[in-house]
């Protein structure tokens, strides 16, 4: 009785940590905070059934932060305006995060001009995510609230009515389970499912691969991957397992902050940590030849990603590729060695070496950061296959793993909020020159 009792909650919580994955992991065409505000734009639109005359957007400091100098797919232009444009032209809010998938070359025609009728303004004490799309047009207006999440509509306002109403907190129950469990229950939960569950896994390689090899095909942000593979060529660089991981991933974030028309798999609302828990994995599970283990490897890295992600706000001042690349870290690690310590011995350097990474707004840039996270995930592995790592008594690492994630989420979430206040202080004030 107490082994049927004990395999039926192993089950359970598989079955919630799976289905958390899937609600974490979700294709995106585009940045995701200029995305979300084209989704609010979208469903804006499709309530008040028409183009509006004027259209406000409410943003969080964040929000604004992460859209500013960013592409739009599309376009070929950055920021907010433009992405909220696009959602009233031509956006599809069924379609979540790949609202613009259909979007013509006449609809970016549309919306530069329909940009002329937006404005933005910064709002205060609300989620660190927040976009309200507040739309007027000669016999009505009506607003669309997302919040907490990319996809999160908290209420829609029709003609001062309230016609849609939910609260985040209730949304949320399914996350806590993360909060009970250690890095070795998540190890083991991602070994012990079977294989057959895991097989959604392929969709997050199909589609960053895609970008990875759009990225070197044309010419996007700052060509980092492409940069690295002519110089491999020329012989500057070597053609190892790093640079490898280093070309594709960056490659991918590229085409991804350039614009390109292709989706990406997130990783905790980001298609950026999506691309870095993705291709290093998958870069290493064929360079091994365990091309029958990378599912499970994928697995891994995505839910470690998430485990950690959770403990941070949604948005803050410390870069989320950092996370995901330890989330990688502990893939790439597994499929070396299936030890555990080693994984954990590695997560401590990397916390040691990369905690101080900012996140300074989603633009072309966010490729160095890749670069530099994925380098991060490299360097431990080696140090860790020597037994070799940051030790428990030096800056925030600790001899436990667990407690070294806490101490790194506290200064995100504590220390790194005045941190994040003058960075969007620097950004409004180059916005307003």
């Amino acid at each position: 009785m107490d082994k049927t009792n004990n395999s039926s909650n192993i089950q359970n919580l598989q079955d919630k940590i799976i289905k958390i994955l899937k609600h974490e992991m979700r294709p995106a065409l585009g940045c995701t905070e200029p995305i979300s505000t084209a989704l609010a734009c979208a469903k804006v639109r499709e309530i008040i059934g028409e183009i509006p005359d004027e259209l406000t957007l409410y943003v969080s400091g964040n929000l604004f932060k992460n859209a500013m100098a960013v592409s739009v797919p599309h376009t070929g232009l950055k920021g907010l305006k433009i992405a909220a444009a696009m959602g009233i032209i031509c956006g599809d809010a069924n379609m979540d995060l790949e609202v613009l998938k259909h979007a013509t070359t006449n609809d970016v025609i549309e919306a530069k001009l329909l940009c002329k009728q937006i404005t933005i303004k910064i709002k205060e004490n609300v989620p660190l995510l927040y976009v309200q799309a507040h739309a007027k047009s000669k016999f009505n207006q009506a607003s669309v609230t997302i919040a907490h999440e990319h996809t999160f509509i908290t209420e829609i306002n029709l003609n001062g009515n309230i016609i849609f109403s939910q609260t985040y907190q209730n949304n949320q129950h399914h996350m806590q389970i993360l909060d009970s469990l250690s890095l070795y229950d998540i190890y083991n939960i991602a070994l012990s499912i079977e294989e057959s569950q895991l097989e959604f896994m392929q969709e997050a390689a199909k589609l960053n691969e895609a970008l990875s090899l759009e990225g070197l095909r044309q010419d996007y942000g700052l060509g980092i991957g492409k940069t690295y593979l002519k110089h491999m060529q020329n012989n500057l660089t070597p053609k190892d397992l790093q640079n490898q991981i280093l070309i594709y991933t960056t490659a991918a974030s590229d085409a991804r902050m350039g614009g390109a028309n292709l989706p990406a798999m997130t990783n905790s609302g980001s298609g950026n940590q999506g691309i870095t828990a993705t291709i290093p994995v998958v870069i290493t599970a064929k360079y091994l030849n365990k091309e029958d283990k990378l599912n499970r490897a994928l697995f891994l890295s995505h839910l470690v990603a998430i485990y950690i992600h959770n403990k941070l706000p949604r948005l803050s001042a410390l870069c989320a590729v950092s996370t995901a690349s330890i989330g990688s870290f502990a893939g790439i690690a597994w499929l070396f060695s299936e030890d555990f310590n080693l994984i954990s011995r590695g997560i401590n350097t990397m916390i040691g070496d990369i905690s101080g990474i900012l996140c300074d707004g989603a633009a072309n840039s966010c490729s160095l950061k890749v670069a530099t996270a994925i380098q991060s995930a490299y360097k431990s592995l080696l140090l860790a296959l020597e037994e070799k790592g940051v030790k428990g008594d030096e800056g925030i690492v600790d001899n436990s793993t667990d407690k070294s994630i806490e101490n790194l989420c506290k200064l995100a979430k504590e220390s790194m909020q005045a941190i994040d206040t003058q960075i969007l202080d620097i950004m409004i004030e180059k916005s307003n020159q």
